[in-house]
């Protein structure tokens, strides 16, 4: 149970007036006594050198305030203004109308994590043909006018307009945006001296204070502080996440900000919070600058992002499969199946293989290794750590450009832990089932009890090989098992073809 639920079953508490209290410090075995001067207020006698000491060691390291930082970077901080036609079917206001029309949102994708538009629907949900206005965010990346704001915030906008903090307004046009990492940059023509700020050349650390301004709910430019609680979140929202985490409180309108270190650049751009009742919580998620600068400058050049293709469908190494592999440790991406053509089947990469690391820097999962591919442009050239049927083995190759109809699929595939002691399948050459193909063996039933349905196993997959060695009847998996048994292995690997795709899946074997 949170915070909150345990605070509401508390025994009121019980509070002094001023001028009854008096206080007694013992501090190892050292006795402090306190002088009480008048109500409520008191003064410590005989204050001990060390622990002077070690106050102004602490008052030293501690910020005595934010005042010269924000007066620093506040002017280049701007409120963002767009109108809709709700025709646009603008996905920023639909998603605002999800949340906002319902105050019991047990069914809505934002009852947990939710956006900050501050869009104003009037009397619940808007009519058609309504022009709907909503307010972000943004921050002048330079003097002549560039602007960072959120994709969602600008999304089908029919006009942008924004507020400077000096109280000017301007129109804006937009320049590009990319929905993938929710980013846009927009740009005021007409003058060349604005405020402005510059991102951040090295991450935060975990622990760093963190400044944040914006225009929640319209109210102008305000700030709040904190600081970054976590770093690499990945909170499903789209398949490059990589949230820095912050506690400065985020609200309605904040969305497109910047979150500033106290050297006054910008370390990330506020997106997202966890919201179980749609305000702050102190838990607020920002886009890493450094995923926004590779982002802007290519709108910026071009207007529209171009990603690199390695073209594998790949999963999360489990611990099973990291056990049936020989691996020490559960890292890295396993390719699931090359795609015909790509860069990484035209490398020899197949079906099995476990991309460990790119250019010498460790894969921790299959969603690291599509957000660091989808980062490096088109025509780079990248060398490749890939174990491949037990033996590590270095491949070189150049990444094409990634199709629109081709997303790098970081999808993780949920498998149960069992120690049942049999697969729970009925197995046929595949040849023998119509439709199934010549290769491989075909799953005739599965037993709902055993360990293969507790591993997405169902009538119609294809076993195509166990353990890296095709398999075509039923005696090639019983000796594919046995030999992974006398081998000691706890699980054993199998290639399982879909009705769309092929998939790897660790059995467990069985005991005894």
């Amino acid at each position: 149970m949170d915070d909150q639920s345990n605070t509401s079953h508390r025994a009121p508490r019980k509070f002094l007036e001023p001028r009854r209290l008096a206080l007694l410090a013992s501090v190892a075995g050292l006795s402090m006594a306190v002088l009480v001067i008048g109500p409520g207020a008191y003064r410590p006698l005989n204050l001990p050198a060390w622990t002077a000491s070690a106050q102004a060691a602490e008052t030293a390291q501690t910020p005595q305030g934010f005042g010269d930082l924000v007066a620093k970077v506040k002017p280049a901080v701007i409120s963002v203004r767009v109108k809709i036609d709700d025709d646009g079917q603008n996905t920023a206001v639909s998603e605002r109308d999800s949340q906002g029309s319902d105050p019991d949102q047990s069914g809505s994708p934002f009852d947990q994590f939710s956006r900050q538009f501050g869009f104003g629907v009037p009397n619940g949900m808007p009519h058609r043909h309504q022009i709907i206005t909503g307010e972000g965010s943004g921050f002048f990346i330079s003097p002549d006018g560039y602007a960072v704001t959120n994709y969602h915030v600008v999304d089908h906008a029919e006009s942008v307009q924004v507020t400077a903090d000096d109280g000017t307004i301007y129109t804006a046009k937009v320049v590009g945006t990319d929905p993938k990492t929710d980013l846009a940059l927009i740009k005021v023509d007409g003058k060349k001296d604005f405020s402005y700020v510059k991102f951040a050349d090295q991450p935060p650390r975990i622990g760093d204070w963190v400044v944040a301004v914006g225009n929640p709910f319209g109210l102008g430019g305000t700030v709040t502080a904190g600081i970054v609680s976590a770093r690499g979140r990945d909170i499903g929202d789209g398949p490059y996440d990589d949230y820095v985490q912050i506690d400065a409180p985020i609200n309605k309108g904040n969305s497109g900000g910047p979150a500033f270190d106290m050297n006054g650049n910008v370390i990330g751009v506020n997106t997202a919070i966890f919201s179980p009742s749609g305000g702050s919580v102190g838990i607020g998620f920002d886009i890493p600058a450094a995923t926004a600068k590779l982002v802007v400058a290519q709108l910026k050049d071009k207007g529209y992002i171009t990603r690199g293709w390695l073209g594998v469908q790949v999963q999360p190494v489990t611990a099973d499969i990291a056990d049936s592999l020989g691996m020490k440790q559960a890292r890295g991406a396993m390719v699931d199946n090359p795609q015909d053509g790509s860069p990484a089947a035209k490398a020899g990469i197949e079906a099995g293989d476990v991309i460990t690391s790119v250019n010498g820097t460790a894969v921790k999962d299959s969603r690291d290794l599509a957000r660091t591919i989808s980062m490096m442009a088109p025509g780079t050239q990248v060398k490749l750590d890939v174990l491949h049927k037990g033996e590590a083995k270095p491949v070189t190759l150049t990444l094409g450009e990634m199709p629109n109809d081709h997303q790098a699929n970081a999808g993780e595939t949920q498998q149960k832990s069992s120690a049942g002691t049999h697969l729970g399948l009925s197995l046929a050459p595949a040849g023998d089932v119509e439709g199934a193909g010549q290769k491989g063996v075909v799953v005739t039933s599965v037993d709902p009890e055993g360990p293969a349905a507790d591993h997405g196993f169902q009538t119609g997959d294809v076993i195509l090989n166990i353990g890296g060695k095709a398999v075509a009847n039923v005696d090639d998996v019983r000796s594919a098992l046995t030999e992974a048994n006398a081998a000691g292995k706890h699980s054993v690997l199998m290639q399982v073809k879909t009705a769309d795709a092929t998939r790897f899946v660790a059995m467990p074997l069985a005991k005894g």
